[in-house]
């Protein structure tokens, strides 16, 4: 079996399939690139053939290129990787600009052979690619499928044509939505965005292809750019309205990026030297900076860490060998805003769901949750009414702990209180079967603690979600002291249901996530009372990548919450407590009734309706800014290594049990710098010696926290690196 296969029919047209065997979406490998040019020689020498359709086996189009392709390819260049990549590329754009030519007389363009697109659903990477090389795209108009070009969105750009050709087709600032946002329009919105020419019903789809492929003239199938006096739509660089479409996107990207992603910048920099000279010079731009983008340790980094580790974490890299455990019924307790979320999400993956509270009122509200963001669904056409009554369907919602009766899988989400978590464990393991596993959604209380509760101590996990849970993609489990091997299984089984990423933890107080982001805050705050700039302290943050500065990090998940953490951390850790300097900051701030977002007054300043005003300026009345403020790259590194020395902490004690569960959970939980590839990647790029030097440093400026760990000293000694050491999933020694 081949990822292509050829089929002429009675009218001459040339059906050429996608339909990668064994997989269940179409992504090119090397091998079949190759075999592409091959049936499109084929079509162009068969006389008999009037032109060609291409089409999909499947019920997507296609998903993209490998990416493991391209980290092939490198290896293989050996010492001259950029050279091996460049050859790749470009035979790449060679074998579409073969399709896209379709045999025509190179002077007077005709005698070509029409080729269409029928995309069949999904299409993103290299399908779209290969569908603009194409002269006229049909798209099935089914309202879920998605068509665009996201590489972006792990760290590369449209490397295979896609930048130039579209860039060209719509102009810089049409284009910018698609190739520098990543977004995947539906098939209306990308007729609108000129992404495809027709969207027609499914069983018309071939057949209009066909039709089209039979009619088409010679006019029809040269692309505008080959055309004698083409000029690029809403105008090069140098033309008026040009020079000020690029002036603002240069801004625009900056702003955005804040200059730390680099295929950002290389996108746009291929796109503007490209709209200066011909198409095929163009692409050869386009390759070249492809390239420069492939060959940057960030790139690298976020590929790995976004596409390849997150993909094999999906899918069950770390879950242990016991038979499939897929949840059919789950109990969610507590309808608040963390339970209405699992309730929904689980329902939306077509699991039944028993939804309960203390009263039916509180426990309808959660239901009513997923009732409206259904009804901001159907706002958006994307839910159907007969969606949501399937949706709404499966959740019930109730004060009867025994509707609870037959769901294999609980989790509980109540009020973070030991006492209550403890009560709710004992009444709902008297209900449910022998074999239900139980789940504590806690972001903070140990699970070893908390099993002690429970009957069968190693039928309960930990699954932490994080808030929003509809938007946020990660789910951190937690082994406890007596969790069982089925228990992970069936948390890791509902997480790939749900259609999250994973990541599996051993126990230990803030687990990994929280572990690491506590610290961020904490070090923002210090700096506040340190009298360092509150607007220097948040402008650093978003400078290193990161979404949110630490001070408003802090209105947004609130002060009074970061009080209650306070106090019990202190409670747990007495002498041994580290953070008294922040308290002081947090505990004014919430005896003064500046609670963060939620009470409209926090580090920020903010309307009646809640809206940023900007920083408060009663901050400096307590703490004056010092006259002398420190340099930028100080803050920068105090508020990277106050995340990425906890990350190495809880590597090295045996928390988190595999690096690429701390990258892919860092990006993912708390938005750690995604240029970076998460916290070990970056310290792969800056180098082990390096960050011991700076730890030094801040740790003779700042204190102890700053101490570079033993595992990040001897890594430095030996000249190793993370992944090289443990990029395979091996654990820290003991």
């Amino acid at each position: 079996m081949t990822d292509f296969t050829y089929a002429v029919d009675a009218d001459g047209v040339a059906l050429i399939t996608w339909d990668v065997p064994g997989k269940s979406m179409n992504v090119l490998s090397r091998e079949a690139f190759a075999l592409v040019e091959e049936l499109i020689d084929r079509a162009l020498a068969d006389p008999g053939v009037k032109g060609v359709v291409i089409t999909s086996g499947k019920k997507d189009f296609a998903g993209g290129m490998d990416l493991n392709v391209l980290a092939s390819i490198r290896a293989e260049a050996g010492e001259n990787p950029a050279q091996g990549l460049f050859d790749f590329t470009m035979n790449g754009h060679r074998i579409m600009r073969k399709m896209e030519r379709a045999g025509m007389d190179p002077k007077t363009l005709k005698g070509g052979k029409p080729v269409a697109c029928a995309i069949n659903g999904t299409c993103a990477g290299i399908g779209t690619e290969i569908a603009l090389a194409t002269h006229r795209r049909f798209m099935t108009d089914n309202p879920k499928a998605r068509i665009g070009l996201p590489e972006i969105l792990v760290g590369i750009f449209p490397g295979g044509g896609g930048t130039t050709r579209y860039s060209r087709m719509v102009g810089a600032m049409a284009a910018a939505p698609v190739l520098l946002e990543g977004k995947m329009l539906d098939p209306v919105k990308a007729k609108g965005a000129g992404l495809v020419d027709e969207v027609v019903p499914a069983a018309d789809l071939v057949a209009r292809a066909k039709a089209w492929v039979l009619s088409a003239t010679d006019a029809d199938i040269v692309k505008p750019w080959d055309q004698k006096g083409w000029k690029m739509p809403g105008g090069a660089p140098y033309h008026p309205a040009g020079f000020m479409t690029f002036t603002g996107a240069n801004a625009m990207v900056h702003g955005k990026t804040m200059g730390v992603y680099p295929a950002a910048k290389a996108l746009l920099a291929a796109v503007y030297e490209g709209a200066l000279v011909p198409f095929d010079t163009a692409l050869r731009i386009e390759a070249r900076w492809f390239v420069n983008v492939l060959m940057n340790p960030s790139s690298s980094a976020m590929i790995r860490s976004l596409f390849l580790n997150k993909q094999a974490l999906e899918k069950g890299a770390n879950r242990p060998s016991v038979p499939d455990q897929t949840v059919r019924k789950v109990g969610v307790l507590g309808a608040g805003m963390m339970g209405a979320g699992i309730a929904y999400v689980s329902a939306q993956a077509g699991i039944e769901v028993v939804l309960v509270d203390r009263d039916q009122a509180a426990a309808d509200k959660g239901r009513a949750h997923s009732e409206g963001l259904l009804d901001k669904g159907m706002k958006r056409g994307k839910v159907t009414a007969e969606k949501k009554a399937e949706v709404l369907g499966r959740i019930t919602a109730t004060a009867d702990l025994q509707a609870l009766t037959g769901c294999d899988l609980i989790v509980e989400a109540v009020f973070e209180d030991v006492a209550v978590k403890a009560e709710m464990t004992q009444k709902v393991e008297a209900v449910v079967g022998q074999d239900c596993i139980f789940a504590t959604n806690t972001s903070t209380l140990p699970i070893t603690g908390l099993a002690k509760a429970s009957a069968r101590p190693e039928q309960f996990i930990g699954i932490h979600f994080f808030s929003p849970v509809d938007k946020m993609m990660l789910v951190e489990i937690i082994r406890g002291e007596k969790t069982g091997e089925r228990a992970v299984a069936k948390a890791l089984d509902f997480v790939r249901q749900i259609r999250k990423t994973p990541i599996v933890v051993n126990d230990a107080r803030f687990f990994y996530a929280n572990r690491c982001i506590i610290p961020y805050i904490n070090e923002g705050v210090r700096m506040v009372r340190e009298g360092v700039a509150p607007a220097l302290i948040e402008n650093a943050a978003k400078l290193v990548g990161m979404p949110l500065g630490p001070l408003q990090l802090t209105d947004e998940t609130s002060i009074d919450l970061g009080v209650k953490i306070a106090k019990a951390t202190k409670a747990a850790m007495g002498a041994d407590y580290p953070n008294d300097e922040v308290d002081e900051v947090l505990f004014w701030m919430a005896d003064a009734g500046r609670l963060g977002r939620k009470s409209n007054a926090g580090f920020y300043a903010y309307d009646d309706k809640g809206q940023r005003l900007g920083l408060w300026d009663g901050l400096s009345a307590r703490y004056p800014e010092a006259e002398e403020q420190p340099d930028l790259a100080e803050v920068k590194h105090r508020l990277l290594f106050a995340q990425v020395l906890e990350a190495v902490r809880a590597f090295e004690e045996g928390v988190l049990t595999d690096i690429r569960e701390g990258d892919v959970g860092a990006i993912l939980g708390w938005g750690f710098a995604p240029w970076s590839g998460g916290p070990f990647a970056w310290l792969d790029i800056l180098g082990a010696a390096r960050a011991v030097e700076l730890c030094e440093g801040l740790e003779a400026g700042f204190g102890p926290r700053f101490a570079a760990p033993k595992l990040l000293r001897e890594m430095a000694a030996t000249g190793e690196t993370f992944y090289g050491r443990y990029g395979d999933g091996r654990k820290a020694a003991a």
